[in-house]
């Protein structure tokens, strides 16, 4: 089995590929504006000596996360996922931020994680782990600073807040992609589909 997972949705590009470890191994590279021309030259040199042929699936972050970037990475992975007939695991960004805190606490529980949005918003939602993969209690959506606080007190958790590293989570992402594998799924390219954030859902109001 083995695995490419590719994070676009911050200015830090983030790569993953399966390891015989239980995480796989990843590295990231800060590349600003840059994604467009730098991203097929970095996973050629990421896959390298793998050839692309040895793959048996793609994991991509689809956001939510800034719109360019997002974009790059969702249809850079759908193209190879087309041209090369393998599955490919649409996953988003804050799930990848949920698995990656499970991973470091060691505790499967409820968490909240959440990402800065425009205007003074926040992105968030709710994850339990079942399995190592993140099963969303409540999906992303875009809150006001105070009905998040208020969603966070009335489920009594912690907010873990998305910072410049999140691009790390790729490895987590593509573990998460791994676990689906194993059991089964095998998700069509056209299935993986960009999310934003801030357009088109709406504001929760608690």
């Amino acid at each position: 089995m083995l695995g490419l997972a590719i994070h676009t949705s911050t200015p830090t590009l983030g790569l993953a590929i399966s390891t015989s470890s239980d995480l796989p191994f990843g590295q990231t590279w800060d590349v600003g504006r840059d994604t467009a021309a730098v991203l097929l030259q970095r996973l050629q040199e990421f896959i390298t000596p793998r050839a692309w042929t040895e793959l048996n699936f793609l994991a991509v972050a689809c956001g939510p996360g800034g719109f360019t970037g997002t974009r790059i990475g969702v249809v850079t992975a759908r193209t190879l996922a087309q041209q090369l007939e393998l599955p490919l695991f649409g996953l988003s960004t804050l799930a990848g931020l949920a698995a990656a805190q499970w991973r470091q606490t060691g505790l499967p529980q409820p968490i909240a994680v959440s990402m800065d949005a425009q205007r003074g918003q926040l992105i968030g939602a709710l994850y339990d782990c079942q399995d190592g993969i993140p099963i969303a209690l409540e999906t992303e959506q875009v809150y006001e600073p105070e009905a998040w606080a208020q969603k966070l007190a009335a489920w009594q958790l912690t907010d873990y807040r998305a910072d410049e590293t999140i691009a790390t989570t790729v490895t987590d992402l593509l573990a998460i992609a791994e676990r689906q594998w194993q059991r089964g799924d095998r998700p069509d390219w056209s299935s993986a589909l960009p999310y934003y954030g801030q357009h088109p859902v709406t504001v929760a109001a608690g």
